[in-house]
């Protein structure tokens, strides 16, 4: 065990993680040269394109460090604040992690989130100061900025450039020399906590583990400690860029296990796996239950591929522990499921992963987050969408979910981010200036307002240089309305929303106009409204696909032509009444884009 580290990196957006990793991969010569490829560990083609890390990866390395051959095992970890589960799951695994900076851009709000997570598991921290080779570096400023943060020495600070490679050697030895080797007792009955799994089409689930106590065999009958279910280990081993299998992984080691499990529900991530012969007395504790922040539907294109879409969320579900469903049905889009996302990038990236590796299209609603409904029975009910709100007669008030919001930006965007918040019913809590040019704000504000845009536009009027984190602090009393589109006089429930009082008239609006683009035009005129209740507060029309049913006439009495154009109106009327309107897919997009 002495010969085992366990370490994860972690970083703000883009500061370097996937890259410092392909380094120490090509340091310990865990691929050959002909395997190596820029951000190796990022499998997925999304992650290549969007140069952003979505899942965890682990990899085991090896390294010989004054004579003596250790096992390091590393886990590189997302930087986006909608994947924050993944990283939990990674530090709860490891007893150290390297904490990367961007010299030219500094500390971040990410970067202070994901320290805390580190610091409250107890883990040993490396600080690396990556890209010193930038002609924008500030090396002095931002090594000033992590000695104030972590309360270290200057010296204590690795200067690298993870795309040359220059000072990256000696962080292997600081590995080896600072971050502890994992505690357990190898003589206990075996305990492992699943930190992450796999559905493979062949094998059935395949689950990664790290072994806190005792050791696992190949052949061993184990156990799942919360669901109570036995199955034999037919395969053990470790995890290199490829599944390696081994005959034992003992205790403080991190590997993998395929037991044949068909059914991906059988597997939780966060589960213990113990020994069927001499089971553990208690589970390791995991990690706290993901609370999903946006609430989506998400229905089959077909409507007969309900199920299914089923067993693909099924499947997916082990893949991304933070993503949860839920069946319900709706009256424009027949049977689909209620999806619980941490944020609008993860909402976009299910999406697509969803597409892409099950081929399976989805219609996705417009998302909203859940409400707490007092009612004037003295009920408390969780509304997660508008369609699931009592009657306007039986509310007595509505409670929302409230963030506490971190912004980190440089002070010249300070009145700019201000405005921002203001106009998104924030409160300012706090503000410091970190140095003389970098300022961090804390606002309290709605969750809901965050929802739509925020991060966006956060972007664009600070050029880019603020940086964005929040954690859910409760509820508070809101007056919020449920906002009906009605099309012909029919409610589109999937583009209900419950909305503030003061934004509802605005956002109608916007939506009515937004939807006349979209819709397209029939043989009869198409009301849209946006409606509380029974009052309508907005109004588009789209107009009708009309016939020259007169162009027979070409003289003659003026009644032969009134004749035919009653005889149209009377058809339009009664087409209006039976016709349906189909709303696309891209319309419920777009309301996602309102700006």
């Amino acid at each position: 065990m002495k010969h085992i580290r366990n370490f994860c990196i972690i970083a703000h957006i883009d500061h370097g993680k996937s890259t410092l990793a392909d380094r120490l991969l090509e340091l310990t010569k865990t691929l050959s040269d002909r395997d190596m490829e820029n951000q190796v560990l990022d499998d997925m083609e999304l992650e290549k394109e969007k140069g952003i890390t979505i899942k965890s990866h682990a990899i085991q390395m090896e390294y010989v460090y004054k004579g003596e051959k250790y096992l390091l095992n590393l886990i590189d970890t997302p930087g986006h604040v909608d994947f924050s589960y993944e990283v939990s799951r990674s530090i709860a695994s490891c007893e150290g992690a390297l904490l990367i900076v961007d010299a030219s851009q500094g500390i971040q709000a990410q970067t202070i989130s994901n320290l805390y997570l580190a610091v409250d598991h107890n883990l040993e921290i490396i600080p690396v100061l990556n890209k010193i080779d930038m002609e924008a570096a500030q090396v002095e400023v931002v090594t000033d900025q992590i000695c104030d943060l972590i309360g270290c020495d200057p010296e204590d600070v690795f200067k690298v450039s993870a795309r040359t490679g220059e000072g990256v050697p000696p962080i292997l030895d600081a590995i080896v020399e600072k971050i502890p080797a994992p505690k357990g007792d190898k003589d206990a009955p075996l305990r492992a906590l699943v930190f992450d799994s796999v559905f493979n089409p062949f094998r059935g689930v395949i689950a990664y583990f790290k072994v806190f106590d005792g050791s696992i065999r190949k052949g061993d009958r184990v156990r799942f400690f919360n669901t109570g279910m036995d199955y034999e280990a037919d395969e053990i081993g470790v995890l290199k860029m490829k599944l390696v299998p081994t005959e034992s992984i003992s205790c403080g080691d991190v590997g993998y296990a395929i037991c044949g499990i068909k059914s991906a529900t059988e597997v939780k991530v966060g589960d213990t796996i113990t020994s069927q012969d001499r089971p553990c007395s208690s589970a390791i504790a995991g990690f706290e239950e993901v609370k999903p922040m946006v609430f989506a539907g998400m229905y089959p294109v077909d409507a007969s591929k309900f199920e299914e879409l089923r067993a693909v969320l099924e499947k997916f579900q082990l893949n991304d522990a933070s993503f949860v469903y839920e069946p319900e049905s709706s009256l424009a889009l027949g049977s689909g499921f209620r999806c619980g996302f941490l944020g609008l990038l993860h909402l976009e990236i299910v999406q697509e992963r969803l597409f892409r590796e099950f081929n399976m299209d989805v219609i996705t609603t417009v998302p909203n987050v859940s409400y707490k409904v007092f009612t004037t029975q003295g009920e408390v009910m969780d509304v997660h969408n508008p369609s699931g709100m009592p009657a306007p007669t039986l509310v007595d008030h509505i409670e929302e979910p409230y963030i506490r919001a971190q912004i980190i930006s440089k002070s010249d965007y300070f009145g700019a981010i201000m405005k921002l918040c203001l106009d998104r019913r924030g409160t300012l809590t706090g503000q410091h200036f970190i140095t003389a040019d970098r300022v961090e704000l804390n606002y309290d504000m709605p969750l809901s307002e965050i929802v739509f845009g925020f991060y966006d536009q956060l972007k664009t009027v600070s050029r880019g240089y603020a940086s964005f984190d929040y954690h859910i602090t409760g509820y508070r009393p809101a007056r919020l309305v449920r906002l009906d589109i009605l099309l012909n006089g029919e409610p589109a429930d999937a583009l209900s929303s419950l909305i503030h009082e003061d934004n509802a008239y605005d956002f109608g609006r916007k939506m009515c106009v937004k939807l006349k683009d979209l819709i397209p035009r029939q043989q009869f005129d198409i009301p849209i409204q946006a409606a509380i209740g029974a009052k309508i507060i907005a109004r588009e029309t789209v107009k009708q696909v009309r016939k020259d049913v007169t162009a027979k006439c070409y003289g003659g009495d003026i009644t032969r032509k009134r004749k035919l154009l009653e005889k149209q109106k009377e058809g339009k009327k009664r087409m209006r009444q039976i016709g349906t309107v189909q709303v696309p897919q891209s319309a419920f997009m777009a309301v996602l884009k309102l700006d």
